[in-house]
């Protein structure tokens, strides 16, 4: 296959005070015609700034040092911005991870794609809404013209996505790059949007650079690999190579982080239930005057229960409820009814000061670390907050934050920093002490690692398992990825339209699913069936054991 895209030998040198000097490093790597080459590492491995790199989108005061980047027979470092934007989107594509805050919330979606011919063709108003219409139907979207008059608020989020991918192919460009476009969706809308890729891919010959941090996506659909470490390539080669036979043991160490969707051999629980929820519902009411009402019955009459010392996991996909009834269970939500039971104790019954009292014992940790945490506040403070409202003196309580540093593995010193002087996983860790300050005898995990690295979230679910063994903690694990899902949990509960359809221990949902939504969960894992090496497996084996 014919090189449509050659990176030569491309430094990127980051300013001064960054942590390092330079973000890509001598970078070689070449795009063939009509093939998914996938490119994988950590966050700061230098994925996103290759894309950045090739479009001419660097951030500001971030410059290609040396090196060429070769398309068409034009080296693209060294064009005019009035040249590179006559390339961007006719020649090369791209989609973004986040398509809420890619496209315009104040256009339509019809209106967007259509910019795309009016910037870089002369088409006629008539025959630009015709494309339109024939791109997101191509992109399988239901209803083209009333997608085509939507905003992006009115669309989900694998629609929006694939909104994105119609205005990334509207002019049928040669190169195609795609920044984790399926990090933030649901397994079944992830598979949709990986079909989809493949299968317009291969319909059109174009040339995808596809950037993830996500190995089974890569099982399911890269030809080639190449897998970055700090700014440098350190492996690379055929898909069926890497996946089964890495040779760097970077490469090894990300396989053996993916978690497996077999559960490890069932974990002995207590008979006794920590938390009981007893016929919990919770219904949305929109719309007013001038607007058609709109009910949304989130959760329909909920029966859960956790074991002491065990992790009840529920699954399912985005709008299926599992949040609004984790939000309920912490009483962030009013329910419309039934009852939470910790122990002897009805926590939906209660209010004022009396819900403040036993609120203490069930505590919530976030999906987003650093939305949940005061940026002008120091960790420290944020972590002692809860036992200082809750009576405890300010000087006992700041001691215990530095001890639940420590047991969370931070640095005790670094409680006086701030919250954005930290990583992503490292913020994750503070969002659990701070849940822990307060002692609770059950903790209410809401996506808690869905943006984490796979290797830094094999840490924190280590962590996670180690402290619930210590603490005698009981988990309630909210996640819509299955593999997380198998890892951690002791039986599993699978949410549909507010309700649980299926209900057991893991090792049994898993192995022989009951319900036909279970299984179709099941079916659009990506990469499900990618067994990794020996080797790997057994490096995985050894961090399932430090939790």
């Amino acid at each position: 296959m014919s090189t449509v895209l050659s990176i030569q030998d491309l430094s990127v040198a980051l300013p001064p005070g960054a942590d390092r000097s330079h973000a890509l490093r001598h970078l070689n790597l070449d795009l063939r015609a009509n093939e998914i080459l996938c490119v994988v590492g950590e966050s700061g491995s230098g994925k996103s700034m290759s894309a950045g790199a090739i479009l001419g989108l660097l951030p500001e005061r971030v410059r290609a040092e040396s090196g060429r980047i070769e398309f068409d027979g034009r080296n693209l470092l060294e064009l005019a911005p009035a040249e590179l934007r006559a390339i961007r989107g006719a020649r090369i594509g791209m989609i973004f991870q986040e398509p809420m805050t890619a496209l315009n919330p104040l256009r339509t979606i019809g209106d967007q794609i259509g910019e795309m011919f009016r910037a870089h063709t002369r088409l006629s108003r008539r025959e630009i809404e015709q494309r339109v219409l024939a791109l997101l139907a191509d992109v399988h979207i239901p209803d083209p013209p009333a997608a085509a008059r939507a905003y992006p608020h009115q669309l989900s989020g694998g629609q929006r996505q694939r909104a994105m991918i119609a205005m990334a192919l509207a002019l049928e460009p040669g190169v195609l790059i795609a920044d984790e476009p399926t990090t933030a969706l649901d397994v079944t809308t992830q598979a949709q949007i990986l079909k989809l890729i493949r299968e317009l891919q291969e319909r059109r010959g174009t040339a995808v650079l596809f950037i993830t941090h996500d190995f089974g996506v890569v099982a399911e659909i890269a030809d080639r690999v190449a897998v970055m470490q700090h700014g440098v390539l350190v492996e690379h080669g055929a898909a069926a190579q890497i996946l089964h036979a890495p040779r760097h043991p970077y490469t090894r160490a990300l396989i053996a982080a993916v978690p497996p969707l077999t559960p490890p051999p069932e974990r002995a629980v207590s008979a006794a239930a920590a938390l009981r929820v007893e016929g919990v519902s919770k219904t949305y009411r929109s719309g007013g005057l001038f607007t058609g009402r709109r009910v949304v019955h989130a959760v329909r009459e909920t029966t859960l229960e956790l074991p002491q010392g065990g992790t009840l996991g529920i699954v399912g996909e985005s709008g299926s409820g599992k949040s609004t009834l984790a939000r309920c269970i912490v009483r962030l939500l009013e329910p419309d009814g039934g009852a939470i039971r910790l122990g002897d104790i009805d926590l939906a019954g209660l209010r004022g000061r009396a819900l403040r009292e036993h609120s203490r014992h069930i505590q919530m940790v976030f999906q987003d670390p650093y939305g949940s945490l005061n940026p002008r506040k120091r960790v420290g403070d944020l972590v002692a907050q809860g036992p200082i409202v809750h009576g405890v003196p300010r000087r006992e309580a700041l001691r215990r934050a530095r001890e639940l540093f420590e047991l969370v593995g931070l640095d005790p010193e670094a409680t006086g920093r701030f919250p954005h002087e930290f990583s992503g996983g490292q913020r994750q860790r503070i969002g659990l002490a701070r849940a822990l300050a307060l002692q609770p005898r059950v903790l209410v995990a809401d996506e808690p690692v869905s943006a984490l690295d796979v290797s830094v979230q094999a840490q924190v679910l280590a962590l996670l398992a180690d402290l619930r063994t210590r603490l005698g903690l009981s988990l309630l694990f909210i996640t819509h990825d299955l593999r997380v899902a198998a890892q951690i949990c002791d039986r599993i509960a699978v949410m549909k339209n507010g309700q649980v359809v299926e209900h057991g221990p893991a090792a049994q949902v898993f192995a022989d699913p009951q319900h036909p939504y279970t299984r179709d969960l099941l079916a659009a894992v990506p990469g499900r069936h990618w067994n990794p090496p020996g080797e790997a497996l057994a490096e995985r084996s050894v961090v399932r054991d430090a939790a």
